[in-house]
């Protein structure tokens, strides 16, 4: 797809530039238990004039939306890096709660051979970011990994003797390997000018097919217990439903027709972009239609294992939004992992670990954001400005962190409605008893009143312990505030409610299930502007275009979803960003 292309023709991307080439990507019937506040020497007041009026949130802790999965809070982590093991780095991915890390990184996958630790044009990664070490920066921060196999420029035999290193030389016990990164960013689609290594003279969805299908064999064939992901589009996304001359059918019909019985996950990545901070925080609620095409073209292709494949989203950010690092990031991340969750996906992986930027910081609601797709400073410099010193946590980092005070692999989610979309709640109750409420206030001026009602569970009277993030913190905020029953939420906040049940009830209740939904979410194809993000460790040459921006639906609103059309390197999500994969390495990884 050029970028005359008439999908992407309303707003020019801002392209950016790498030395010498340019690249780019992308309510219920509540059971009333009231908990009194005044009990606790706080009232429920009516709003005063001009005040903002109170939303009502529901939770109904009878019903389940399943288990948080056992990697829980995923992250990308790149050969670039050379922070990525450090004593530092490694205790605040800790603290953050994060479970699984994506190695080698991005598009830098497709051209990186992990026996030499060399990219494919010789480029000699940082020492202490080869797999061994990688691995042991797992161990230390109690990750499991996810590993993508050089698909762009490597073969079977390479990704068969990576699986014998790694699990019967080493006995990582590796699990799940993703076989390539975009593929489908090969250039086979639009003008021939892809972002993604592909080496293959035949690039087309169904030579990855097959050529997937072989590597599926020779992997297990050394550990029968892998699990092997086929690289997918996201639907909604560039190049979703796209058919090249001579095709039947798009990439997702094409691989999973072939393919489709020799794999064990589906991948696909989320990148929804935004052209304002409100439209990124309104994109979780596109999500339940985009696992309901993927679940239904799985069902399709996949037979009597559909139920057993899963869907993982090994990339996912606000890269493509006025927001990458600042408040309204750190707003999203959290939303956007629970709600992944909630709808079944079992693997998030977050964009990025450390990243980098060579555009200069912006200001949005007033506060700085440098543009960068890290969770962590780089300590690059652009523009004249320089981020904070290396490894400082941005806030979308302590937004991320939050969700340490919701939920822990093996708990259950559980059924949570807002009467007002600028107020985001996720719900989760623990093996012990506890139920834990998150609530997400995205305006960036106006504090939000919250009355709360609950079904299925009976909080205690009295004070409750709150863990909150709000503009400006620097950390979480433990205290005690407000009752079960009403909250005051600070502007762009992120505030969890740690509950415990009064004295009397019943113990721990298994929730019911939530009925599966027995048709598919329309996906509407929409756009939404992006724009590129440099990637630390990642070598790969290749243009794509930009995408522009419509409407987005109204989080939990309506059955009827819009994404973006994404073109380039993106196809990621219901809506689309553009990442730019490969970098400078000695500029950034220097610094």
């Amino acid at each position: 797809m050029s970028p005359n292309d008439p999908r992407t023709a309303e707003q020019p991307m801002p392209w950016r530039r790498t030395p010498r080439r340019s690249r780019l990507r992308r309510r219920f019937v509540a059971g009333a238990v009231a908990v009194l506040a005044a009990s606790a020497g706080v009232g429920v007041l009516a709003p005063s004039a001009g005040a903002a009026p109170t939303v009502d949130i529901r939770v109904n802790a009878g019903t389940s939306l399943g288990t948080v999965p056992s990697s829980g809070t995923g992250l990308n982590t790149g050969v670039g890096d050379d922070h990525m093991g450090t004593a530092k780095v490694s205790s605040l991915m800790k603290a953050a709660g994060v479970r699984q890390l994506r190695y080698p990184g991005g598009s830098g996958a497709d051209v990186y051979h992990w026996k030499t630790h060399t990219m494919d044009d010789g480029y000699r990664n940082p020492s202490n970011t080869d797999f061994d070490h990688f691995m042991a920066t797992a161990k230390k921060v109690g990750a499991r990994p996810i590993v993508t196999a050089n698909y762009g420029s490597g073969t079977p035999q390479e990704a068969a003797d990576w699986v014998k290193y790694a699990n019967v030389t080493k006995g990582y016990g590796v699990k799940y390997w993703e076989i390539g990164n975009e593929v489908y960013g090969n250039g086979y689609y639009g003008d021939g000018k892809g972002w993604e290594t592909d080496k293959h003279a035949d690039k087309s969805p169904r030579e990855y097919a097959k050529n997937l299908v072989a590597y599926a064999k020779a992997m297990k064939a050394v550990d029968p217990k892998v699990k092997i992901g086929a690289v997918l589009t996201t639907p909604g996304g560039w190049p979703d439903k796209e058919k090249a001359p001579g095709d039947s059918a798009d990439w997702n019909n094409t691989v999973l027709s072939i393919a489709g019985s020799s794999i064990d996950f589906a991948i696909v990545h989320w990148y929804p972009g935004g052209t304002t901070t409100d439209d990124l925080l309104k994109t979780p609620s596109r999500i339940a239609g985009v696992t309901s095409s993927l679940r239904s073209l799985i069902a399709q292709y996949a037979g009597s294992r559909a139920a057993s494949v899963e869907i993982a989203v090994t990339e996912n950010g606000a890269v493509g939004s006025p927001a990458q690092t600042s408040q309204a990031a750190a707003l999203f991340a959290p939303d956007t992992y629970m709600t992944w969750f909630e709808q079944g996906a079992t693997h998030v992986d977050w964009w990025n670990l450390h990243n980098g930027t060579d555009q200069a910081p912006t200001t949005v609601n007033g506060q700085i954001d440098y543009q960068d797709g890290g969770i962590l400073s780089a300590g690059t410099c652009a523009g004249g400005k320089c981020e904070p010193a290396r490894d400082t946590p941005f806030p979308i980092y302590w937004g991320i962190r939050s969700l340490t005070a919701l939920a822990k692999p093996g708990d259950t989610m559980v059924k949570a409605s807002s009467g007002n979309a600028s107020v985001a709640v996720h719900a989760v109750r623990s093996n012990n008893g506890a139920l834990n409420v998150m609530l997400i206030n995205k305006s960036p001026q106006n504090a939000a009143p919250v009355s709360l009602s609950y079904a299925g569970y009976t909080p205690a009277a009295g004070a409750v312990t709150t863990v909150s993030y709000a503009q400006g913190d620097t950390a979480l905020t433990t205290t005690k505030r407000g009752t079960a029953a009403a909250q005051t939420l600070p502007p762009y906040s992120i505030t969890t409610l740690q509950l415990k049940p009064a004295p009397g009830t019943a113990g721990p209740a298994k929730p019911t299930p939530a009925p599966t939904p027995t048709a598919a979410a329309p996906v509407v194809s929409g756009t939404t502007g992006t724009r590129a993000q440099g990637e630390i460790g990642a070598r790969v040459d290749g243009t794509t275009p930009n995408s522009t921006s419509g409407d987005l639906a109204s989080t939990g609103a309506s059955t009827t979803v819009t994404y973006s059309a994404v073109g380039g390197l993106l196809v990621i999500a219901a809506g689309g960003t553009l990442l730019l994969r490969g970098r400078r390495h000695r500029a950034l990884h220097r610094k």
